[in-house]
């Protein structure tokens, strides 16, 4: 969640401290983003506070209901929020007394839809905001099919995308950090970046990676990302104890993450459901192939054989693998449409114009 704060500027915050920028003709506001520990979460807050405005990031995990919403926008004297999930950040700011906007994320219109409850409280959390933003323009269908009122509220605004690899990343250490054999030269790693939850099931792969890591040595899966469900981590390190080729890694800086990405051979999504992958768009910006499960929200940006791999399962995953690591001719043609697509359609520019321009509608 972000709230916003269009009172006096100069005025100093108890946390964290407040950035200052001043605007002549529209004042800043100090608001407030109920986000899901993510580095898009972060993006978002920049834009805005490139605009003048103060974003404060709130993880929305931390909250059980609207009435600690409603003591925390009392307290702090926020103006405004944008929360990212209808469901589980929107549900916090129902009944809230700041205009609020919120962003879609994937789970909310793919899954959250199918249970009764969830969809309740996502239509009356649309009749509240002033604004939503989807992803793609599939997403936005989705919506108005469940929510027709909400149509005139919906605007389709892509992911940018920005790659930053670091020029001083140690591609040996990294392995080394990894448990991966330090001959370099002879690994294929493909890279699962991720939060660590359910949705995401990084686990799709572990079996047939690890059989296919027995009779092939050299082929790595590295799944890189921070700790969103603490239960489900252990089942994964557990299962990961069992199962030689694949190893966990905590979250790295992003731009450490950008140059690991443009190292490996791959990068991978297994997600049962996605709204807009920001880990296979920056791949496909930094030339790096993708393989994806073939879901909606991986679809809506991959175009199979062409900017990228979709599969069905596992056994066809390491197919595709295969077919990639023998027709390099094939990679080279998929990774430069792929940067061709995420240059046209990923611009982190127009998104930066699109939130800008957004957050003024919470007056």
């Amino acid at each position: 969640m972000s709230l916003v704060d269009r009172g006096q500027p100069d005025r100093p915050l108890r946390r964290p401290p407040k950035v200052q920028q001043k605007q002549p003709h529209k004042r800043q506001r100090k608001f407030s983003a109920v986000q899901q520990n993510d580095e898009w979460e972060n993006i978002i807050k920049d834009h805005l506070e490139a605009a003048g405005h103060t974003c404060i990031l709130k993880d929305a995990f931390r909250y059980e209901g609207p009435s600690e919403i409603a003591n925390l926008i009392s307290a702090e004297k926020y103006e405004a929020a944008l929360a990212i999930h209808l469901y589980k950040g929107g549900r916090l700011l129902q009944g809230c007394s700041i205009p609020f906007g919120i962003i879609f994320g994937g789970t909310d219109i793919n899954e959250d839809i199918k249970h009764e409850e969830k969809h309740r409280v996502m239509g009356a959390v649309l009749e509240e905001a002033r604004f939503a933003v989807a992803f793609t323009e599939k997403m936005k269908e989705l919506a108005e099919r469940e929510w027709p009122y909400a149509g005139s509220k919906i605007c389709v605004q892509t992911q940018g995308i920005k790659t930053t690899p670091s020029t001083m990343f140690n591609w040996k250490r990294f392995l080394q950090n990894a448990g991966i054999p330090q001959d370099s030269d002879n690994v294929c790693l493909f890279i699962l970046i991720c939060g660590l939850r359910r949705v995401k099931d990084p686990l799709y792969l572990v079996d047939v990676f690890s059989e296919w890591h027995r009779k092939e040595p050299s082929v790595h899966l590295a799944i890189i990302g921070p700790t969103v469900d603490p239960v489900f981590v252990s089942e994964v390190k557990e299962k990961l104890k069992r199962s030689p080729g694949v190893h966990l890694l905590q979250e790295i800086p992003q731009d450490d993450l950008h140059a690991a990405v443009k190292r490996c051979f791959a990068v991978v999504n297994s997600s049962i459901s996605e709204g807009m992958s920001a880990a296979v768009l920056e791949a496909m910006d930094l030339d790096v192939p993708v393989l994806a499960r073939n879901i909606p929200g991986n679809a809506a940006i991959i175009k199979h054989k062409d900017t990228g791999l979709l599969f069905a399962d596992p056994q066809e995953f390491v197919l595709l693998s295969k077919s990639l690591m023998n027709d390099p001719t094939l990679g080279k043609k998929m990774v430069t449409r792929a940067k061709d697509y995420v240059k046209k359609h990923h611009s982190w520019e127009c998104e930066r114009k699109t939130y800008q321009s957004l957050i003024w509608r919470l007056q």
